[in-house]
């Protein structure tokens, strides 16, 4: 007898894809913020403020979205459907019976 494959519950993501996407959020915003400090050498001074507080206040976006654990790409944790439950009692009945 073939055993049928039971389906596997939707899990978020692993810790480490988790951690890889924060990390890559993270270094995207800090090459934001270098080139805000390139671009307050090269505009003229009024306009340099601009700049200026990008890199001021990006660093602060950048640590808060780094450290916002699982909050993107979270899915919630699906059961699996009872007749599978059911399904798999039975199997486990089954197997027992033979043992006697």
């Amino acid at each position: 007898m073939r055993r049928r494959a039971l389906p596997v519950t939707t899990l978020p993501l692993s810790p480490d894809e988790d951690r890889h996407r924060r990390m890559v959020r993270y270094a995207v915003m800090m090459g934001i913020r270098v080139v805000c400090i390139a671009l307050m050498v090269i505009i003229p001074w009024p306009w340099a403020l601009v700049p200026a507080l990008g890199a001021v206040f990006l660093p602060y976006f950048a640590v808060l979205v780094a450290n916002a654990v699982g909050a993107t790409g979270r899915r919630r944790v699906e059961r699996p459907e009872d007749r599978h439950l059911l399904l798999w009692e039975e199997e486990l009945q089954n197997r027992s019976g033979d043992d006697r």
